[in-house]
């Protein structure tokens, strides 16, 4: 197999140690590159992740370095294709995304200056929440092309609505097509219109207040799973997003998937970071997909769009 390039994954928590494995274990780039700010953890986590290489027999090879806040160790980024920003401090119980903007902004924004300096040309991938507003302040940092500063967000949400529907209606979760749009938040969008199970549409399978129980548990799946763990957030789930949309952009494949992209007219929307449909390729987003809505899709997606540009405005003081 061929393996090229180099991809980077900032932040060496659950999510992005997860994120890291999960792209070399798909044996398409030569490098993957951890970072963390914890002394040693990146290069730990990248030694036993190598060492699983000839079990799992992929020959892609992990790199671990530890960052500092001066900009100490970013040099190792160099040259990456793509760069996977994971670092953030993740909800605790009761927490709304929201609740995070301040301390992850700062966050979002050392790490970007150090990313913009070491891999100018990469695609970033952030996964940082509040996500729609830190995609903002990612790209407004960087002053990459909106087209290469994507937001991980609906594929995982969408995932989670895909479970959801497969597990009411006891079926192989790979029967089930879901979407969800808008913000990855309490304005998100599942868009029911679109799902279907082995090609038939969901409202002939499950009641509208049926739907709606799934819509609003997928809205609320990230708190619910939060509320479980107790001590930390979601990982298998978002790092398996996350590590699909990086394949993407490195095959250049031109896969149309839901993420959180910059609108510029498309549904009649300018100027903010949106969750919708775009084809994926190695200069990030290629062209946004209209997706066919109903009209009171339509009227849920702009208000989640009136929500996210709102807070997107504010993000540059942060």
């Amino acid at each position: 197999m061929a393996r090229s390039g180099k991809i980077s994954v900032i932040g060496a928590g659950f999510y992005g140690s997860t994120t890291a494995l999960r792209l070399a274990e798909y044996d398409i780039f030569e490098t993957v590159v951890l970072t963390d700010v914890v002394e040693g953890k990146a290069e730990g986590l990248a030694l036993d992740m190598n060492q699983s290489r000839w079990i799992e027999g992929f020959e892609t090879k992990l790199v671990g370095q530890t960052t500092g806040m001066d900009g100490s160790g970013y040099e190792a980024i160099s040259g990456s294709d793509i760069v996977v920003m994971t670092a953030g401090l993740p909800r605790k119980p009761g927490m709304s995304r929201m609740d995070l903007i301040e301390t992850n902004a700062k966050i979002m924004r050392g790490v970007c200056e150090n990313i913009a300096k070491h891999a100018p040309n990469c695609v970033v991938i952030n996964v940082a929440n509040p996500l729609d507003e830190m995609t903002a302040l990612a790209q407004i940092v960087t002053k990459f092309p909106y087209n290469r500063v994507i937001g991980q967000a609906g594929m995982l949400d969408t995932a989670r609505f895909s479970h959801f529907v497969a597990e009411a209606l006891n079926v192989p979760v790979g029967s089930v097509t879901t979407l969800t749009l808008g913000s990855h938040g309490d304005t998100m969008v599942p868009v029911a219109s679109a799902c279907s199970v082995d090609g038939k549409p969901l409202s002939d399978l499950l009641s509208a207040d049926q739907i709606e129980e799934l819509v609003v548990r997928t809205r609320n799946g990230g708190a619910e799973i939060v509320a479980l763990l107790k001590t930390g957030s979601a990982y298998y789930a978002p790092s398996a997003a996350a590590a699909r949309m990086a394949r993407a952009v490195h095959e250049n494949s031109g896969k149309v998937m839901p993420v959180c992209a910059w609108v510029d007219g498309e549904y009649g929307l300018s100027g903010a970071y949106l969750g919708v449909e775009a084809e994926i390729g190695k200069e990030g987003i290629k062209k946004i997909v209209e997706t066919p809505l109903t009209d009171s899709e339509k009227v849920l997606l702009v208000e989640a769009y009136e929500a996210v540009k709102a807070k997107q405005a504010d993000v540059s003081a942060l």
